[in-house]
């Protein structure tokens, strides 16, 4: 009897029944700063605690990667740190692996909104409007009225070029209250009233594309106020850049971590959100990036200096919360008058 053929036959046999992963654990974020804060808070304590190796990549926003490794069975990622938006889209067609919150602790300690069928909230943002302190030394903008008030505040205003968060801005400008933004917007006659607002000031828009740049032009004084996320503002003033972030009215936005569909390390991944969960790991976070918590305990365990400039806690009590559904609903038609429109 060949022993040998034999053990190499139960070897192979051996082999084929236990799963193989060839890569080291993957994570797809956002880059920059923001990950860089997450690999501290987040990456190396999992890591050394699982006894795994991992690796970094860069999302870029949008499912097309997640329908290619849904199409190809190939999935590449094991994590994503995704927009709200695209997180639900992505659940809505079976992208993501759905979350036992259970397993979880039930989310009791997180923001509503973080708990999510097939995403866990970790990030909240906040989206309003910055101006440069050297010109508004006196008497300084304070709100959206403020922004599109052209004759009290002259000067160019940097806005994102797309129809979201913009049309919200527009209406609150306007007087509508926060808990009517998105019932008015839903109207025709909601969306002509933003866009009568937007009328107001488009002869000194200046639409950016990246989040350093409403920083860089303020700096500059290229414009007077513009758009930005909390985020950048607060860390070049941490620089030293004359910059102050208008916190009444900003909508926030929470990104969210979920696990592709097929992850070939889906139990360490889903393992990874309970760390993600977590008060101290979430404002250790927030601490090096000035972006919210979803853990309610978080901000209670920073300090004063740092709690102050993020968009929850005492800031989150005048902010319109981002509404994903509205915009699935409606962005596509939206988005297309809003490119008519910049070009009119």
């Amino acid at each position: 009897m060949n022993y040998l053929k034999i053990g190499s036959i139960c070897t192979l046999i051996a082999l084929c029944a236990t799963p193989v992963t060839a890569r080291d654990f993957t994570i797809a974020a956002w880059g920059g700063n923001y990950q860089d804060a997450q690999r501290e808070a987040y990456f190396k304590p999992f890591m050394k605690e699982q006894g795994l190796k991992f690796v970094e990549t860069t999302y870029l926003g949008g499912l097309a990667e997640l329908k290619a490794m849904a199409d190809t069975g190939n999935v590449t990622w094991d994590l994503v740190m995704a927009g709200g938006t695209d997180a639900q889209l992505a659940c809505d067609e079976g992208l993501l692996e759905e979350i036992s919150w259970d397993a979880l602790g039930g989310g009791k300690d997180l923001l509503p909104a973080a708990v999510q069928p097939c995403a866990a909230g970790n990030v909240v943002i906040g989206n309003g409007f910055a101006y440069n302190a050297e010109v508004f030394p006196d008497a300084p903008p304070r709100d959206w009225a403020d922004f599109f008030n052209l004759e009290k505040f002259p000067g160019k205003r940097g806005m994102i070029n797309n129809p979201y968060m913009n049309l919200e801005y527009a209406l609150m400008a306007d007087g509508v209250p926060l808990d009517k933004v998105y019932e008015v917007l839903s109207t025709p006659e909601g969306i002509d009233r933003a866009f009568a607002k937007m009328d107001t000031i488009k002869a000194q828009l200046q639409f950016w594309e990246a989040g350093s740049q409403p920083v860089e032009w303020l700096v500059a004084k290229n414009v007077a106020m513009s758009s930005a996320y909390n985020g950048r503002i607060i860390t070049a003033k941490h620089e030293g850049k004359p910059l102050e972030f208008v916190w009444k009215n900003h909508i926030y936005n929470i990104d969210v971590w979920a696990v592709p569909k097929g992850a070939p390390y889906k139990e360490q991944a889903m393992e990874f959100l309970k760390l993600a969960n977590n008060a101290e790991a979430q404002a250790k976070f927030s601490a090096a990036m000035p972006y919210g918590p979803t853990n309610v305990n978080a901000i209670k365990l920073m300090s004063e200096a740092d709690a102050k400039d993020l968009p929850v806690g005492d800031n989150i009590a005048e902010a319109l919360p981002y509404s994903d559904a509205f915009w699935i609903e409606n962005y596509d038609t939206l988005k297309e008058r809003w490119s008519n429109w910049v070009v009119q």
